[in-house]
């Protein structure tokens, strides 16, 4: 609807799927936000800087990028060479700044700019949300210590908090996976929406929140060392596919468990019919992750080792299985039953 709006009053137009033109009315608005960002930025202590959108692709070469990027990245070749548009601009900030850094007592500095930015999205959507060409503003710091990166982190994550706030929008700041741009601690903010592109989880209680990549069930977890010190039996379950009805045979035999302390083993085969296996407790269910599709009878054919219904991670690893657990039993594995 936001799309709908902004070009039926005239403030963009679309030129091709995913880049657009900002007409006079737009380039007002999107001047006042740039307004409080730059504003905002320089009282945080970031100078602006502006930084070329065409980067020769020896810095991306280097840093390794040039591959692990290579979905959205878009490349020109010219009579000088090949050149990545920007679609992030590490490379090129480091490129520029590390010569006038000659030692620690020069730091810290942050650096920041308002740029257009480029990524070769698969789909374009949504308007101004996803698009292929859109304007960033990005800043870098340059610490001497990981304290001093805390506190420069610190200050631009105040500074968010002011720009939101000064444009009256509600929003939430939720934790992040850093994806191809790395970094330990990560957060974005999210503004909710009936409609747009992503989704975060939010505890009412608590108030954690987190983008459904990043978050983390906060439930307390049995440690292996809390497990109990009865030696371990073996139960058989047979004709029993389904966790469901593992628990009958389970409780047919007097051993009542419940289907969250059983281990669910799901395969799934990625782009080149790699078997992969996602474990989860038995009362939780998987949405189909991207870039992977479930098995079929077909690949289970193909794959003698892996029995329809009766799959666990034992000996998977020597299979070339490559085996993915929830972070809720990542510690408490020793503790769960495995269907047999």
């Amino acid at each position: 609807m936001s799309h709908q709006l902004l070009v039926r009053a005239g403030y963009i137009r679309r030129l091709a799927s995913g880049v657009y033109s900002y007409l006079p009315l737009g380039l007002r608005v999107l001047a006042k936000l740039n307004q409080i960002v730059r504003e905002e930025f320089d009282a945080a202590g970031a100078q602006e800087l502006l930084l070329p959108a065409l980067h020769p692709v020896e810095l991306w070469e280097q840093t390794g990028r040039l591959q692990t990027m290579s979905d959205v990245l878009m490349t020109v070749d010219a009579k000088g060479g090949t050149f990545v548009l920007g679609p992030t601009h590490e490379e090129a900030v480091i490129a520029t700044i590390s010569p006038d850094i000659e030692s620690y007592r020069d730091l810290p500095v942050t650096v920041y700019q308002i740029q257009t930015k480029f990524r070769d999205e698969a789909r374009p959507r949504y308007g101004l949300m996803r698009t292929r060409e859109f304007i960033m503003a990005d800043a870098y710091s340059f610490d001497s210590s990981a304290s001093g990166m805390k506190a420069s982190y610190k200050s631009m994550y105040q500074a968010y908090l002011n720009i939101f706030d000064r444009c009256g929008l509600p929003y939430v700041p939720v934790e992040a996976d850093s994806g191809a741009i790395g970094g330990d601690v990560n957060h974005e903010f999210m503004v909710p929406s009936p409609i747009g592109e992503d989704y975060f989880a939010q505890c009412p209680t608590c108030g954690y929140a987190a983008n459904i990549e990043a978050a983390k069930r906060g439930e307390a977890i049995r440690k292996p060392s809390d497990a109990p010190t009865q030696e371990m039996k073996i139960h058989s379950t047979p004709g029993s596919t389904t966790i469901s009805e593992v628990e009958g045979a389970l409780g047919s035999q007097g051993i009542d468990v419940d289907s969250s302390a059983l281990l669910k083993s799901l395969a799934f085969k990625d782009a080149n019919d790699d078997v992969i296996l996602i474990l989860v407790p038995g009362n939780r269910e998987v949405k189909v992750p991207a870039g992977l599709a479930p098995l079929t009878d077909d690949d289970f054919e193909s794959n003698s080792f892996l029995f329809k219904g009766y799959i666990g991670p034992m000996g998977m690893s020597d299979q070339g299985v490559r085996v993915l657990a929830d972070y809720s039993i990542l510690e408490r594995s020793a503790c769960l039953r495995v269907p047999t």
